[in-house]
């Protein structure tokens, strides 16, 4: 099952190939489709990341969601392995609420040519896999909404798309805990209820003109779009948004599996051994086994994000390497299907070199992904033909999970050309 490109040391990345009408023409003979969602078309870029630069030591796990006109800037990072520092191009495409491109101009919401040059990028220091490392700091922007970061080469080749979330506090949302949906819903699904206040902002049809979208740890591939508020109460100004029905609410499935490969001296957390003689170095965690029908755990977790770093020598930006990453997942019986890696380290879908296969004599799913030094979570999902993943086959699903879940409200006003992102909010599920 293991992916090698001979003479290059890369993770093979996948293909986009889906009817989206905008095509960049590749430096090959093939074309890559623009696609308006966070995405690599190019198998040599690894390790990309958005967040805010906050300033604090774990800054990476602040996703790209920032207010307008906040003076804290969005940040984009992300390797290239196994080529020469280019001079790299990035621009902003406004998007509708379903993530589909506005028909704003560029003048609308930039008070600058939609055009930047990457130039922050740095050669990797004493790696085993050579990369650049680029930094780009995202331009400010006059209009709130959703917005793609399209990132290529200056001849044109398509590289990396990364969505961002500007907002207004246009409106007030609260979120909170909700009633549990009877003993099977307390026991697997997290209730999450919000209100949307409006007392100085005019919503004309909220009923047809405002979309919510809920999300639970920021991602996007389980997201949960809302087409209408549940009720609608013209006298106090508020939307509110109950569910009755389980499917409606995200489960709470487990805290997130760990390994941290920070320092290749010594086994750190999720660790079984280091082989330093293979070039890339190779890692094998320690086997897992299906936690479905356990007993909740309280383990720490960042929520299945990654935190790259190098202890050995500090500024993991450069000094970080690449290591080949063994994974196993031990089995007592049939699986009913595919089962994948997901998480931050997969882009959260289900990709090639995500893709575990089954060893009959170790009884186990394996799988190597070719990952950057870092501390990394992570879950095993199984995958049912068209069906949606389900994370809960394997990780189990708990009431008491710790989450985040932020709340986007979206509104059109009367007239306009675009989707706005008029409110935003927050809430960390604790119910321990």
């Amino acid at each position: 099952m293991y992916t090698y490109l001979l003479g290059s040391l890369l993770a093979v990345g996948t293909v986009a190939c889906v009817p989206i009408e905008q095509q960049v023409q590749s430096s090959s003979s093939t074309q890559a489709q623009l696609r308006y969602e966070d995405f690599v078309y190019d198998e040599s870029i690894q390790s990309v990341q958005a967040y805010v630069a906050t300033g604090f030591e774990e800054e990476v796990l602040e996703p790209p969601v920032v207010a307008l006109g906040q003076g804290t800037p969005v940040i984009l990072e992300f390797d290239r392995l196994n080529a020469a520092p280019n001079r790299l191009v990035a621009k902003l495409i406004h998007c509708d609420a379903n993530w589909t491109p506005s028909s704003l101009s560029d003048t609308q919401f930039l008070n600058e040519f939609n055009e930047f040059f990457i130039t922050d990028a740095q050669n990797s220091v004493n790696t085993r896999v050579p990369y650049v490392h680029y930094q780009f700091r995202v331009p400010r922007v006059k209009l709130s909404g959703n917005y793609v970061l399209v990132v290529q080469e200056e001849g044109g080749k398509l590289l990396l798309t990364q969505r961002i979330l500007v907002y207004q506090e246009l409106v007030t949302v609260t979120s909170k805990l909700g009633a549990p949906l009877g003993p099977q819903g307390r026991e697997t699904r997290q209730p999450v209820e919000f209100n949307v206040f409006y007392p100085d902002y005019e919503l004309i049809n909220p009923a047809a003109d405002v979309k919510a979208v809920m999300r639970q740890n920021f991602r996007w591939d389980n997201a949960k779009r809302l087409a209408r508020p549940t009720y609608i109460h013209d006298a106090q100004r508020r939307l509110e948004y109950v569910f009755f029905d389980p499917k409606e609410l995200f489960k709470g499935l487990s805290e997130f599996r760990a390994f941290d490969t920070r320092s290749l001296n010594y086994n750190g957390i999720g660790v079984e051994s280091i082989n330093l003689q293979q070039s890339p170095i190779l890692v094998d965690l320690q086997p897992d086994k299906s936690r479905n029908g356990l007993a909740y755990s309280q383990d720490p977790d960042i929520n299945g994000r990654r935190i790259f770093g190098n202890r050995q020598y500090g500024n993991g930006d450069v000094n970080g390497d690449y290591t080949w990453v063994d994974f196993e997942l031990k089995v007592s019986d049939n699986v009913p299907g595919e089962v994948y890696l997901q998480g931050d380290l997969t882009n959260w879908r289900e990709t090639k070199e995500a893709k575990l296969s089954f060893d009959a004599e170790r009884q186990a799913f394996t799988g190597r992904m070719l990952l950057k030094q870092g501390y990394y979570n992570y879950y095993y999902t199984l995958k049912q033909g068209s069906a949606d993943p389900d994370e809960s086959y394997f990780e189990g699903s708990h009431f008491e999970t710790d989450n985040i879940y932020d709340i986007l409200i979206y509104y059109r006003p009367p007239g306009s050309r675009a989707d706005l992102l008029i409110g935003y909010d927050r809430l960390f599920f604790n119910r321990k």
